[in-house]
């Protein structure tokens, strides 16, 4: 079979059509047309949840350069946004303070302990120098010794 008739007849209507068409899209003022348009109306038909499920979070945060975000902000005026009396009312500042400070006084008070002995023994050494003394006493306070072992009489 041969053409059909209505074959030249498409391809003449196709060429206008599309002639037609570069003529209007050229003729319109594309910011008249977008100023006609209700953006409000337009965003409110968007799912956001779905656009963000396709959205990987992960790599548009990795090109935030978080330096210059960081350079932009005012740290006096942060720091004076922050409530402290709330801050300081919300904290137990007791436990703080006696957590940090008991391990500093345990510490200071087994120092002074360990000069305490040293001090003791070398006061010690003097006395029994100076006395001219040659026996050795307990290395230990005396209520400190065990106590004497008595003998226990069985009777007959």
């Amino acid at each position: 079979m041969g053409r059909r008739v209505t074959d030249p007849a498409e391809e003449l209507a196709q060429q206008v059509t599309e002639r037609v068409v570069d003529l209007v899209v050229s003729a319109l003022d594309i910011n008249e047309l977008v100023a006609r348009i209700d953006l409000n109306a337009l965003l409110s038909r968007i799912d956001l949840d779905a656009l963000l499920a396709h959205a990987d979070l992960n790599a548009l945060l990795a090109r935030v350069d978080v330096n210059a975000l960081l350079d932009q902000v005012d740290v006096n005026d942060l720091v004076s946004r922050v409530d402290i009396e709330a801050l300081v009312q919300n904290t137990d500042l007791g436990a703080v303070i006696a957590t940090s400070t008991g391990g500093v006084a345990t510490e200071v008070l087994d120092a002074a302990r360990s000069q305490a002995v040293g001090l003791d023994q070398l006061v010690d050494r003097w006395v029994k120098r100076l006395l001219r003394r040659k026996e050795t006493g307990p290395g230990v306070p005396p209520a400190l010794l065990p106590p004497p072992v008595t003998s226990v009489e069985v009777a007959p």
